[in-house]
């Protein structure tokens, strides 16, 4: 398992030939199949990886907040929904967007999150590789190959299993 951020960071950048070939194969491939196959991976590797040993995705992503997510965090920090837009997030002119307006994340305290609790919806679900139609993903989670042991480990693996799978259909 590889956990070291400036491994994957390299491994990222030596492998985006590859994984640009990879997606296509993906891409090529039964959705159903891959969802199984991401689903297994998946539930084996992200036990194996502590994220509070790494928190990058806390100190390196845009962090959409939708209403919900804001008044759960307004209640979870015993203030107003208006204080908690105020402070913490930053919304488009039109106010079809909102997300937290610093990287890293205002609640990231030493790669832990301090409102873990009532955290944003998308931090629930990032990687999201519980989620079916991964090949519906690919972009985002490529974007996201270089920066998440989990995603890296997941994506490497699949990589080593469809080789396999092909080798023995042939």
């Amino acid at each position: 398992m590889i956990t070291d951020l400036q491994i994957i960071a390299g491994a990222a950048e030596t492998n985006e030939a590859e994984n640009l070939t990879f997606k296509e194969l993906l891409l090529s491939s039964n959705p159903a199949l891959i969802d199984r196959l991401v689903f297994k991976l998946n539930e084996d590797i992200t036990p194996k990886i502590d994220c509070t040993a790494c928190g990058n995705c806390c100190r390196s992503l845009m962090i959409n907040v939708n209403t919900n997510d804001a008044a759960r965090l307004a209640s979870h920090l015993n203030i107003s929904k208006e204080s908690f837009y105020g402070k913490y997030v930053e919304q488009s002119s039109e106010g079809t967007l909102s997300v937290m307006n610093t990287i890293p994340c205002h609640f990231l305290s030493e790669n832990k999150c301090m409102v873990y609790e009532a955290r944003p919806a998308e931090c629930r679900e990032f990687p999201g590789l519980h989620q079916p139609g991964f090949t519906g993903r690919l972009f985002a989670t490529f974007m996201h190959y270089g920066r998440c042991p989990i995603i890296f480990n997941v994506i490497e693996a699949l990589k080593t299993e469809l080789i396999a799978q092909a080798i023995a259909s042939q």
